[in-house]
């Protein structure tokens, strides 16, 4: 499986990119580094191959309707497992701030220094 990454931007000036996916070529007009876009046709085009393995048959819409839906299981469940970890971060950051605050209610108040 391909790993995706942060994505890098070359500028404002979009560039050509030729990818072959499903065994079609591509020109893809972005500003997105050419290497990242390259990544993301590769992984798409996994996507159909492994669709297609699966299926019992059917064209090519239905294949890339398969991949597509694999694709946005994959990034809604990437999506929630985020979501669930920043709650439990901030939960947890809670939890940390209340310990201080009782630790620093339990120390009493701060000595003076005299001058």
């Amino acid at each position: 499986m391909t790993e995706i990454e942060e994505v890098p931007v070359t500028g404002d000036t979009p560039e050509v990119v030729t990818v072959e996916i499903m065994g079609q070529r591509f020109l893809i007009r972005s500003s997105l580094d050419i290497e990242y876009i390259n990544r993301l046709a590769s992984y798409v085009d996994h996507k159909i191959q492994s669709a297609t393995e699966h299926s019992t048959g059917g064209d090519a819409v239905r294949i890339a309707v398969l991949a597509a839906m694999n694709i946005a299981d994959e990034y809604f469940r990437s999506r929630d497992t985020e979501i669930s970890l920043e709650t439990a971060v901030k939960a947890r950051a809670g939890e940390i701030e209340r310990m201080v605050d009782d630790a620093l209610a339990d120390a009493g108040p701060a000595p003076t220094t005299g001058s």
